[in-house]
Order: C-alpha cells, then structure tokens, then sequence
C-alpha cells in the first residue's frame, strides 16, 4: 500500500490499541469487583479506581509506544490473523513485564493481583480481536466498487511491470490498473509475468482515456530522457486534479530511505541508507542512558575490585584510553580496564605478522601483551564494562557496531564506511556469530545486516543473546 495510506492505517491502529487496552482495564476492573462482591475463589473487595488511575493511564499510553518499538504498526494492512496475534503477545508480554517492574520499583502492593491477570487475559484477547476486526472491515469497504482506486501506467519496462505487479497484488487493498501507455513510436508487447493481459496504448492517446474512464493517479515508469517529453500530459493531469507518482529508476540505487524534506519552503528529495525513526532513535538513546546508569552504580563495588586487581598485579593506570571513531567518523577517548602491558601500544608493530584477521583490524589469539588477569577480563570481556561511561556520555551505544580505529578506517573500502552511520556500540551482531573469529568483511557485513534492519526490538534480543555468548567466551581473543 501507498505510505499516505499506511499512516492512515497505522494511526487507526494506534487509536484502537489505545481504546482496546483502556475497555480491558475498566472490563477487568469491574469483573474483579464483581467477584470480591461475590467472594469468589475467597477474594474481597479492593481499592477504589482513584487508587488505580496512574497505573491505568500509564498502561494506555504505553501500549502504542511498545507497538511502535515492535514495529506491529509497520504494513499493518498486510498482516495476516497470525502476524496480529504474534504482535498481540509481545505487546501484553512487554507490556505486563513494564506494569510489574513498575511496581516493584514504586511498592504498589495495593495492586490486586487478580486484577492484573484478568487485565492481561482481555488485553490480548480484545487487542488481537478489534485489529483484526479494524483491518477486515478496512479491506471491505476499500475494496466497493465506489471506492477502489484506478490506475494507468506510463511505460512498459521491467519498472513499470514491477508496478503492475504490485497493483495487483493490492487488489484486496482496493487498487485496480486499467492500461499501460507507451511513449514510443512502436506498440511493444503487453509486460509480461502478470496475472492478466492489459490494454496498452500510445501515450498520446491518454487524455482521450482520462475522460472516458475514472483514473484516479497516473505512475510514470519511464527514463529520465522520456520524462522530459511529457510535461504536457503532467501539466493536463495537474490542471484536471489527477494524482501523480514517478518511479525514481534513475536516480541513485541502495538507500534505504526516501523521503522528501522541506528546508523553509524549498522541497528536497533525501536519500539515507541509515534508520531514519527519530522517535525509535530517541527510545534507543533513552533505554542507553537509563541501563548504562544502572549498571555503572550496580557494578560499582566490582568495578574497584577490579581496579584493586589490575594495580597489583601489573604495572600502569586501571584504565586504558584509546581513540576510536564514533558516529559519522567523529573521534572519542574510548574507556577499558586495561588489561594488557602499559607499552601495549608500542609493542604492537613487532607482533602485525600474527594478526588473525584478514582486514584492518588486528586480533590474536594468545597475545603476550595481555597481563595475567587482562587475558581472564578480556575472556568474559569485563575489560569493556567501562565503556558504559561512554555510552552515557552518547559516544556509544549499548548496541551498535564496533567503534574501529581511526587507522582502520583509514584502510576502508567505500562500502565498509557505511557502519560508521550509525552509533558503535558495546554489542552487535558480530558478538554472537563468533567475535574474534570472524573474517573482517564478514563481520562488517554483519554490522550492516544491522543497520539496514535496525529496530528497538532487534537491541533488546540482541542484549539478551549478548549475555550467554559473553559468559561462554567463545570467539574472545
């Protein structure tokens, strides 16, 4: 489906997971104030609703952001029955796991428990139902006669059948093609691979089709050289109020985002290959701050138990610094436990020959800079916790790919450069095929599988996969 229309869609979502997770909370409220009432299963009355409103506020408000986060409101009006339901579960799991945190953290322990279990119960079942019944209901009346859309396409090359194939496709999403016109002064073959045969005609006979039948938006699937031939036929679609859309074939391939952005008035056409969700962007920024706090006052006590073992058992500062190139190729003073020789840096040209990776970046296996209780830290990676003052000082991310060396980056390939658009972090992908043991293009691939799929969702499984790999040490050299 078209965006405009998917954001429509989307916020129509939006609305009813608000509506149906607010009806669950009152439904479940009433029902287990019914069965105090009654005394069922030995239970009694509880507190009034006043007492329960922050957490019913916070509820509601938080179910559309987690939906955003788990990106069930993405092509929502292609999900199936299954897709709604799958999105349903994670959202009362992630929801449920929020609400009980919360009230751990602020002692609600006037909470009725069994308000809460029936709550969850109706979530889902009221969360997955109205979707599904919103989307059906959707699909119907986009799909009556009177409101389904009728297209022409402009062109008939491998572009403009993609289009076709795509239209027919949205059928069921009320999207119908009428005929193909063509620009050319021979009428080429009907395209091909598609589910029917469609009337193809010269472009000059288009107008005659506009005001014969009802075309709602014309695409254009042409060459730069042809398009400049037509603005005639755009200016006539524009003056009669017709709908246009231009396949963009010929201008540069491989970003991942398109979008138009006005800088004051002026229009302009943006490409970026990096995540482009500012709101996921901010969470993720947010979730970096709020864990890296944490974890650095609960780890404290460790962190000078540490400090204590690095100073006596080898010469030199607890901490290492070491410049690394961060988001953009900016430059940071990245933070370890030191865990190897002071002069590390300067032994490493007499030990290049012994470098197990096949790119810029220099691994080995049993490296005799390493102290006693550096090769144990690095093993587990303790040696990285203090990175987490960097991620709250937003050089780094908890996850992202691996903040290289400005001489790495030196050596880069032009493709390779494309991991730095995005924030380096503690953890990645690259942290649970293997570490150390990977081959470098491999492993720069796998930061960009990353970032072209990034999600709030795929952070949070990555952490999670992150912890058994790292007590494993497998791949740490």
């Amino acid at each position: 489906m078209f965006s405009r229309r998917s954001r429509l869609m989307r916020a129509s979502c939006v609305v009813n997971d608000l509506l149906a997770t607010a009806v669950s909370f009152l439904l479940a409220y009433g029902i287990r104030v019914w069965a105090g009432q009654k005394h069922w299963f030995a239970l009694h009355g509880i507190y009034p609703f006043s007492a329960y409103l922050p957490i019913f506020t916070a509820i509601v408000l938080l179910i559309p952001l987690l939906g955003y986060l788990l990106n069930a409101y993405q092509q929502v009006e292609l999900k199936r029955p299954r897709d709604i339901a799958t999105d349903a579960v994670k959202m009362v799991a992630l929801g449920s796991l929020a609400l009980f945190t919360g009230m751990f953290f602020f002692q609600s322990q006037y909470v009725s428990r069994g308000l809460l279990v029936i709550f969850v119960c109706l979530q889902f079942v009221l969360l997955a139902g109205s979707r599904w019944t919103l989307l059906a209901a959707g699909t119907w009346l986009r799909t009556r006669p009177e409101n389904r859309r009728h297209f022409v396409i402009v062109g008939t090359s491998g572009s403009a059948s993609k289009l076709a194939s795509l239209l027919e496709e949205g059928t069921n999403l009320g999207l119908e093609l009428l005929a193909f016109a063509y620009t050319g002064n021979e009428p080429p073959a009907s395209p091909a691979a598609l589910r029917q045969r469609y009337p193809v005609m010269p472009v000059d006979k288009l107008p005659e089709l506009l005001h014969s039948h009802v075309v709602d938006e014309v695409l254009f699937a042409l060459n730069r050289e042809d398009l400049a031939g037509l603005e005639s036929l755009m200016l006539q679609c524009e003056q009669e109020g017709i709908h246009m859309r231009m396949q963009l074939d010929f201008l540069p391939q491989g970003f991942n985002h398109m979008f138009v952005e006005h800088l004051g008035q002026i229009p302009l056409l943006t490409f970026a290959s990096s995540p482009q969700n500012d709101f996921a962007l901010a969470f993720k920024r947010l979730v970096d701050v709020v864990i890296a706090t944490i974890t650095l006052i609960v780890l404290l006590p460790l962190f000078l138990l540490f400090a204590a073992l690095i100073k006596l058992t080898s010469r030199g500062p607890v901490f290492y610094r070491q410049t690394r190139c961060g988001l953009g190729g900016r430059r940071f003073r990245l933070l370890k436990f030191r865990s190897m020789v002071a002069n590390a840096d300067q032994l490493l040209p007499q030990l290049e020959q012994f470098n197990e990776l096949d790119g810029p970046a220099f691994k080995m296996r049993h490296d005799p800079r390493c102290t006693r209780i550096g090769h144990w830290m690095r093993m587990l990676s303790l040696d990285e916790l203090p990175q987490l003052w960097n991620v709250l000082l937003g050089h780094m991310s908890l996850v992202g790919p691996r903040p290289p060396l400005p001489d790495e980056v030196d050596q880069y390939q032009s493709w390779q450069r494309r991991r730095l658009r995005m924030r380096p972090g503690m953890t990645c992908l690259w942290a649970l095929e293997g570490r150390s043991q990977l081959r470098f293009d491999n492993w720069v691939r796998l930061d960009l599988l990353y970032i072209d799929n990034w999600s709030v969702w795929l952070d949070f499984k990555i952490l999670l996969k992150t912890i058994p790999a790292v007590l494993s040490g497998r791949g740490a050299h």
